[in-house]
This record gives C-alpha cells, sequence and structure tokens, in this order.
C-alpha cells in the first residue's frame, strides 16, 4: 500500500481515516476545546456580540510565493471577521482532499494553517475531512467558518456612506492574483513577486474606534473595482477613484501590460479598503502608515453625488468607467 499519498481509504472512516486525522490534523490543530471523536462541541462563553462568517478556498497551485492555500483560507476568514470589526476567536475546517495528494504536501498545509491560525489568536474548534476519487477535485479544498466578537466602536454600515467621504487603501493591489499566475507558469512568464496574503487584523484593530469610520472590506475575488461597485451600489453615488494615487507593483504593472490584465480586478489577500469621512481619513492612514503593513497605504479617491457609477481619473486628465466584472481574468485565485 503506498503511504505516500491519499488513497480513497482515508476518507472510509476506518483506521487510516484515524490516523489519518491524528497524524496531521489534530497533530497541528490540537487544543484544549478540539475534540476530534464528538460530532459537535461546546465553545466557551465569549465577551461580546458574536459574528460568524464561512468561505471555501480552492487557489491553484497549492503552493505559492508569500502563502499556500493553508495560510490563505486562515487569513481570508479572519480577513473577514476583522474588517467587519471583530476579533476572530474560533474556527472550523473541513478538507475535501483528492486522492493522490501526497500526503507531505498535506501536512506542510496543514501546518501553514495552524501557524497562520496561532498567529491571529484563533482556535480551530471543529472539522471534517472526506477524499474524493483522483481527476474529481482539485488536490485540496478547504471550507472554514469563523466566529468572532464585535469589537468595532465605530458604527460601520456602508449605507452611511456620502458623498465627500474619502477612500483609502492599506498597500499595493494585485498582488495576490499576479503571484499566483505567476506561479503557475502560464505564457512563459516568471517572476519573484510574492502574494499580499496575510492577516489584516492589525489594521482593522487600529482604526476601528475612530467614530468618521464608515466601512472597511478585504478586496479579495475581484479586487479593488468589485469593492467600490459595492460601496457605489450601497450609497447610491459615485466613487471616483484617482489612478496616480493606486499603489500598484511595478511588476503587477508589468505583467498587466503584457497580458491585458487590470488591476483593478485582480484579488488582494492582505490589504483593506476603507471610507470614512475627510477628518478621519487623515488618521486611518496616519495609524495605518505606522504598522508594517500599511506601510504603502494610501487616500485613493472619494465618494462624489452621482449614479453609483466607478470612475477611474486617468494619470492623463480623463476620465475611465469601471464596469461591474463579468468574466473571471484568473479563476481559482483564493
Amino acid at each position: 500500500m503506498d503511504d505516500t499519498r491519499i488513497l480513497l481509504a482515508h476518507g472510509n472512516g476506518g483506521r487510516l481515516m484515524r490516523e489519518l486525522i491524528a497524524d496531521i490534523f489534530a497533530h497541528h490543530l490540537a487544543n484544549p476545546v478540539l475534540d476530534t471523536d464528538a460530532d459537535a462541541v461546546t465553545l466557551p462563553p465569549l465577551d461580546g456580540e458574536l459574528m460568524v462568517t464561512t468561505d471555501g478556498f480552492t487557489v491553484q497551485p497549492l503552493e505559492f510565493p508569500g502563502g499556500n492555500l493553508g495560510s490563505l483560507a486562515v487569513h481570508g476568514v479572519v480577513n473577514d471577521l476583522a474588517v467587519a470589526g471583530a476579533d476572530p476567536r474560533y474556527l472550523t475546517l473541513s478538507a475535501l482532499i483528492e486522492e493522490g495528494l501526497e500526503v507531505e504536501v498535506l501536512d506542510r498545509l496543514i501546518a501553514s494553517f495552524a501557524a497562520a491560525a496561532r498567529e491571529s489568536g484563533v482556535a480551530v474548534v471543529a472539522g471534517d475531512t472526506k477524499v474524493v476519487r483522483r481527476g474529481e477535485g482539485g488536490g485540496l479544498y478547504l471550507s472554514v467558518a469563523g466566529i468572532g466578537v464585535k469589537r468595532a466602536q465605530a458604527p460601520l454600515d456602508i449605507t452611511r456612506i456620502a458623498p465627500g467621504d474619502v477612500v483609502l487603501v492599506s498597500g499595493p493591489v494585485g498582488d495576490h492574483g499576479i503571484a499566483v499566475m505567476l506561479a503557475r507558469e502560464q505564457f512563459g512568464l516568471s517572476g519573484e513577486l510574492r502574494s499580499d496574503s496575510a492577516s489584516v487584523l492589525p489594521l482593522a484593530q487600529a482604526v476601528r474606534d475612530l467614530p468618521g469610520l464608515r466601512f472597511m472590506r478585504d478586496p479579495t475575488r475581484g479586487g479593488l473595482a468589485t469593492v467600490a461597485h459595492e460601496i457605489a451600489r450601497a450609497c447610491g453615488h459615485n466613487v471616483a477613484l484617482e489612478q496616480r494615487a493606486v499603489p500598484l507593483r511595478p511588476e503587477v504593472v508589468s505583467v498587466c501590460e503584457m497580458l491585458g490584465y487590470d488591476p483593478y480586478y485582480l484579488a488582494c489577500e492582505g490589504r483593506v479598503v476603507a471610507v470614512a469621512d475627510a477628518a478621519a481619513a487623515e488618521e486611518i492612514l496616519a495609524r495605518w502608515q505606522a504598522l508594517p503593513q500599511g506601510a504603502d497605504a494610501c487616500i485613493i479617491g472619494r465618494i462624489e453625488a452621482g449614479d453609483s457609477r466607478v470612475i477611474l481619473e486617468t494619470d492623463l486628465g480623463g476620465h475611465r468607467i469601471l464596469d461591474e466584472l463579468e468574466d473571471d481574468p484568473l479563476p481559482r485565485i483564493c
């Protein structure tokens, strides 16, 4: 029997499944709350209003410069809670494993998941594993739910956004999308660009007490432009972005120019887009730039009275309408 790769028997509920859970999942994720033999667990009381989120992760390749599926899955869920104004506390993990995946790869990915969870101060409290036949999956899919405690003092509400408010981003956009694309070694391209995959919890915690803060979001699938459309639809006004102000790494610009991608639609996995009134925006910028994760934070636009469009003010002084995303330029990016 090949003990270096996942077999269908690893998902049959028997000895191999028990050993897989014990040797990899429980080994890396063990904590006082996790009971791998229980169908449900009791959580200790939490001191505040609870928030919950869930997400699935299918990135290809499973490992890429700056991260991997394991750390990405933690960051994705932690970040959704963080930008909603919560401190994350607990995660659940469901793993859908494809027959033939190398056990060593699975071990690395779950070890990375566990390390990212510890760094974010969250515990994995429940989980599940399934194995599908070879060719029916992408190596490994992870589904993660998160529970947090709401801590934001600012009344975060996208519908409170109004003309005169300011749009900020915590760092360069498009890094994750291009890093993953380069890791696929498509189009004969390669590079050293690293994904921005990281927890944004410190960024959110630094500003969530400001009364003038209206909204925060992490611009994952669909990137900055998709978050801007979400804002425009919710508030009924235009989002005007300034091309010269949006931070982009030269590597991202170069690849986009060569292949025809638009960086404003590319996924980020460690950035925050925020909207605030003018006074709070300056304070947010100062607080973010004082953090390592926010050193390149910028004010990138504003909210203007209008008809719910997203407008890019170009370097040449013109205006370009950023339409809502329809095609998927880079599938399986997160």
